[in-house]
């Protein structure tokens, strides 16, 4: 699995949903203007830019392990204060923030507790803390055709479902055993149209996350094999895709 890859290469392969669910992760959050906001593993910016647009450049903070998401997202969010850092052990003073929210980022965590009890580490006792992941564990994730069509030739592979967070329930598990209390527990679905199967699976080849080191995984004709796989799972073109995130608000 590999985040190292261009902002470019992320946008076209997860953007196209991630940017839509920053939309509604960012209203769900109830950020309103005089509100600190800090985006948790940012990657290029989706969330860190409604928040902006909300809040105002000044009153937005980011943090992402990767140089080239920080380089992205502080180009487009300038005024804003992004950082390279790890997001289990976020370069910010306590309490330093309002609204502490991460969008896509919880199951990648090598620890999700304790991410989330850092997350309320520096959003203090007042603060919220917020959180969504796709989902991947009830196949309704923007992948899941991707990954059934993976199980249907490789029955081994489980994919992304097994992930922390991608199941129902999992977020208020992991933030309860964070120490949280958590205040609202909601889905949110996002639409995306595919003008042709090309356009849908084109991005899968850059690399990018788990679904991409599989397809750079394969070898020989198995790549091909897959290809055609998800195309016969898919419906014709053009079509859409709807993918669902599960989410949570809390307090420390």
């Amino acid at each position: 699995m590999s985040f190292e890859v261009s902002a470019q290469a992320y946008d076209r392969f997860m953007g196209r949903y991630s940017e839509p669910l920053a939309d509604l992760f960012a209203q769900a959050s109830g950020a309103e203007p005089g509100h600190r906001a800090l985006d948790v593993g940012c990657g290029p910016g989706a969330l860190t830019a409604r928040l902006v647009e909300r809040l105002g450049a000044a009153h937005v903070a980011a943090v992402d392990p990767v140089p080239a998401f920080v380089d992205a997202t502080a180009a487009r969010c300038p005024g804003s204060l992004v950082r390279r850092g790890d997001v289990s052990l976020l370069p910010f003073d306590d309490a330093a923030y309002d609204l502490v929210l991460g969008q896509l980022v919880v199951q990648f965590m090598p620890d999700p507790v304790a991410g989330l009890r850092e997350m309320a580490r520096v959003a203090g006792p007042g603060g919220t803390i917020g959180a969504c992941v796709w989902d991947h564990a009830g196949d309704s994730g923007p992948v899941s055709a991707f990954w059934g069509a993976v199980r249907a030739l490789e029955p081994d592979v489980h994919g992304e479902a097994g992930l922390p967070g991608t199941a129902k329930d999992d977020l208020p598990r992991l933030a309860e055993a964070a120490g949280l209390r958590v205040t609202s527990a909601e889905r949110l679905t996002v639409r995306v149209r595919h003008e042709s199967f090309e356009d849908w699976w084109e991005p899968y080849t850059l690399g990018v996350g788990p679904a991409g080191a599989h397809v750079a995984s394969c070898r020989g004709d198995t790549a091909e094999r897959l290809r055609e796989e998800c195309r016969r799972r898919l419906p014709d073109e053009p079509f859409d895709v709807h993918a669902t995130a599960w989410s949570i608000l809390a307090r420390a």
